[in-house]
């Protein structure tokens, strides 16, 4: 896999956060769905048409640090883009993690 075939994402997390598990979910089944697709050579015609094969994913929890727990704490799970530092929020499905990736 070539480094362009990988996007980093953040995930800003907090404790004990069930929303943020589902989201890190979202972002396993992209993964799967890209693995599936690739290893059947029919990634061109994949369903989720990411310029990307796999997202490399860092959870960060917002309560050690003041300033992102001040940024984020109503609003996670969050997704940010590494490269561009755009953000996804919650609520997002699937299908709006591959927009997002696009």
């Amino acid at each position: 896999m070539l480094d362009t075939d990988l996007v980093k994402l953040v995930l800003y997390t907090g404790p004990n956060c069930s929303l943020c598990d589902l989201a890190f979910d979202i972002v396993e089944q992209f993964n799967a769905l890209q693995t599936k697709a690739t290893s059947e050579s029919t990634f061109q015609l994949s369903p989720s048409r990411s310029q990307f094969e796999h997202v490399e994913l860092e959870t960060i929890n917002i309560r050690d640090s003041a300033d992102l727990y001040h940024l984020y704490a109503v609003r996670i799970p969050v997704l940010k883009k590494a490269d561009d530092e755009s953000e996804l929020g919650w609520p997002f499905t699937l299908e709006d993690l591959i927009e997002f990736l696009q």
